[in-house]
């Protein structure tokens, strides 16, 4: 089959998939959930929107690789949606970018029929963990063992699908402290995870290890990986360029030492919150009252190597 019959093919793939979605919402009389998008990002590159975080699907000969898997709620409607494209009734791997509930949702299903999944070591403890986080008021209990990634590491890899090569690393301590990127040479199309915000501030979860200071570090990693033709599929949202990368990158070093330096002066939380030093920034960014209140506790993690703080 040549590229453009097989754009055509995963274009009406796409297509049916949606269409039989909806169809089974409206059977059962019931209001139908919010709309899993597909757009094609190549001839067998998929990005679905719609069941919590991004989703990227890989198609090929010998069944399915996933990167993230939405909400565990909506996880039934995504593989259905998935099921429709070609190789979709086989999801043989599964990336988690980061530990995050709307983008392991699937985990269990797929681990339940076998299906290899793919982190950081830490996402994999804290799947399995029982811990509070405070930014959102919300206490997480353990996912289900079939939940857990089957194969963690430590750095980075690649595999190959079919033909494509797919190339993976972990960048330590920016969004979580368990967070991967998946890049797919070819088709120059890079998952970031919540490693890239699209019309939001980022967020920083500093309960589980993210801080700006690692969220800078891997905004310039990304940036290194990356040239002016990539196509970048952030967290949530859409498909962002490698400027918008560096805009996130530029926006984050300003912010980071504006912040390091408020908090040298000994303001605190609610200070810099009322006081906020991005006006520059929120136009693009939008409000900035968690991403100050996260960034800013999340220093406090590293004051021994900022020095002059404590």
């Amino acid at each position: 089959m040549t590229e453009p019959d097989r754009r055509s093919f995963l274009k009406a793939a796409i297509a049916g998939a949606g269409v039989a979605l909806a169809l089974g919402s409206r059977a059962f009389g019931r209001s139908p959930p919010e709309a899993i998008v597909a757009t094609g990002l190549s001839d067998n590159l998929v990005q679905l929107a719609g069941a919590g975080g991004n989703v990227v699907v890989l198609t090929g000969p010998d069944g399915i690789v996933m990167v993230d898997g939405g909400l565990e709620e909506r996880s039934g409607d995504l593989l259905k949606v998935i099921g429709k494209l070609p190789g979709g009734r086989h999801v043989h791997t599964l990336f988690n970018t980061h530990w995050h509930w709307d983008h392991t949702g699937s985990n269990e299903r797929l681990g339940k029929d076998k299906a290899r999944i793919i982190a950081h070591e830490n996402t994999r403890l804290w799947l399995g963990a029982d811990f509070y986080v405070d930014w959102q008021d919300r206490h997480y209990k353990p996912r289900p063992r079939a939940a857990w990634p089957t194969e963690t590491i430590y750095t980075s890899g690649k595999l190959t699908a079919g033909n494509e090569e797919i190339v993976y690393g972990y960048l330590p301590r920016a969004h979580t402290d368990g967070d991967l990127y998946v890049f797919f040479p070819r088709p120059n199309v890079l998952v970031a995870g919540g490693l890239l915000a699209a019309g939001n501030y980022p967020i920083l979860d500093y309960c589980t290890g993210g801080w700006i200071g690692g969220m800078t570090d891997a905004s310039k990693a990304l940036l290194d990986l990356t040239n002016a033709d990539t196509r970048i599929v952030p967290g949530v949202g859409p498909v962002q360029t490698r400027a918008d990368l560096q805009a996130q990158y530029d926006m984050l070093s300003t912010l980071k030492d504006r912040l390091i330096g408020l908090l040298k002066k000994g303001m605190g939380t609610d200070d810099v919150i009322a006081n906020p030093p991005t006006q520059e920034f929120n136009a693009k960014w939008g409000d900035p009252k968690l991403f100050l209140a996260n960034a800013y506790r999340g220093l406090w993690a590293h004051v021994r190597e900022l020095g002059g703080i404590v």
